[in-house]
């Protein structure tokens, strides 16, 4: 284990319904190839080693955790879903006595590598960021959120699809929803989000900001591949991703 994944502590985002695969299972629970979509990455954050890992659940909580009581992590309860930002704002008292860099990953990314988690934190250390997100390039933008960046390649901003300007809807390189954080900055700073967006969520991304005007520095991380960075929202979805990886 390297230093810097000793020194790392993940938070993984799995409290949601997931409504549009039109089921009462939660999202994270449908099955991919014999296993739950959650499990992939369970499996993932093991081989890395890290030195904690906090899964915030909510809807159907005893059956996500029960999913994944083998692995002796942590869980925090989002009881209400009011967004991403209040989502790791409930895994705080978890990380209590961590210090280090936390890793935010969504539940329903199942075939994220390691090996880009780790250059993710790598690049993260080397620019001496206080956030780094991982982005990607997908064919096809639409429905992401872009990243606005300045002349120096630190990020500037990320601005939801709902809320771009039309020229911030021609770039192509968008936020994944997963990212690294100093753990002490994080939580600091999510206090000062609000919900003042189309959707009336916390977004985790406002913070990117919010740092700028602090003066600190923001990166990103684009992975090479954009599929194994895709989500899973919808059985379509499902079965693509299972498709795209020949499982």
């Amino acid at each position: 284990m390297s230093d810097k994944i000793k020194n790392t502590a993940g938070i993984v985002l799995a409290a949601g319904k997931g409504v549009r695969m039109k089921s009462d299972l939660p999202k994270v629970l449908h099955d991919l190839k014999g296993k739950p979509i959650i499990k992939y990455l369970a499996d993932t954050l093991k081989d890395m080693g890290l030195e904690k890992a906090v899964f915030v659940v909510g809807y159907k909580r005893e059956m996500v955790e029960e999913a994944l009581a083998d692995y002796g992590y942590d869980f925090a309860l989002q009881e209400q879903q009011l967004g991403t930002g209040h989502a790791v704002m409930m895994a705080e008292e978890a990380l209590s006595g961590f210090e280090g860099n936390v890793i935010v990953l969504a539940g329903d990314v199942p075939f994220i590598r390691r090996e880009t988690l780790e250059s993710l934190i790598d690049l993260h250390e080397k620019k001496g960021a206080v956030a780094t997100v991982l982005t990607s390039e997908p064919p096809d933008p639409s429905g992401y959120g872009r990243v606005v960046k300045n002349a120096q390649d630190f990020v500037e901003k990320i601005v939801e699809h709902k809320d771009c300007s039309e020229e911030e809807l021609k770039i192509g390189e968008i936020n994944t929803g997963m990212f690294v954080f100093r753990k002490r900055e994080l939580f600091e700073n999510l206090r000062h989000i609000d919900n003042s967006n189309a959707q009336g969520e916390y977004y985790l991304t406002d913070l990117m900001e919010i740092f700028l005007r602090q003066g600190k520095k923001t990166a990103a991380f684009k992975t090479d591949d954009y599929r194994e960075a895709l989500g899973i929202n919808s059985r379509e979805q499902l079965e693509d991703l299972a498709k795209a990886y020949n499982l």
